[in-house]
């Protein structure tokens, strides 16, 4: 007997739906919560993930001579948009107020230098909100610092509070009480 993998409950035959982009394996009663995904025939000798020696020849010589697209048999992981963007510091409302100090500026002279609002420089230094890109490039420009990490490029493993080596969610979030 099977769980559904949204309720929990036991079931004899899953149905595999979409629900919200993950396919999930749900009991009757949940399949009106997503769009029913038809199963293809196991009779077909090449799939995605085909480990025949010559299937897979086939779908690989095919991907590597497409220039290296997402089709056919490629294991590459798909290019996110996200892997491209610049990340914020951590510290930018401090680096923002120090550069704005050193200068002898106030909050409301570097507004009005940056053509912005006062309020906007407070809820910044303050990081009640993220600079906008435009915001981000004036700042970098008239206080000449970078808010941006200045890494190698590579996501860098973060060390958890964890001893066992797993994370826990008590290790990334900070409570606000």
């Amino acid at each position: 007997m099977v769980q559904c993998e949204m309720c929990g409950a036991d079931t004899q035959s899953p149905t595999t739906v979409k629900i919200e982009g993950a396919e999930l394996d749900v009991c009757s009663e949940c399949t009106e919560f997503g769009t029913e995904v038809r199963q293809q025939s196991s009779s077909s000798t090449s799939t995605k993930y085909s480990t025949a020696s010559d299937s897979g020849a086939s779908s690989g010589s095919a991907s590597s001579s497409a220039g290296g697209s997402s089709t056919g048999g490629s294991t590459s992981r798909r290019r996110d948009m996200f892997d491209e963007m610049d990340e914020l510091v951590a510290d930018y409302d401090q680096r923002i107020r120090e550069a704005r100090e050193s200068r002898s500026l106030s909050q409301e002279e570097l507004a009005k230098q940056l053509n912005e609002k006062a309020s906007l420089i407070r809820k910044l230094e303050r990081g009640d909100m993220l600079p906008s890109d435009e915001v981000q490039t004036k700042l970098e420009r008239s206080l000449e610092i970078s808010l941006v990490e200045s890494g190698s490029g590579e996501e860098t493993e973060w060390e958890g509070g964890s001893s066992t080596g797993s994370y826990t969610l008590g290790d990334v979030v900070t409570r606000k009480d």
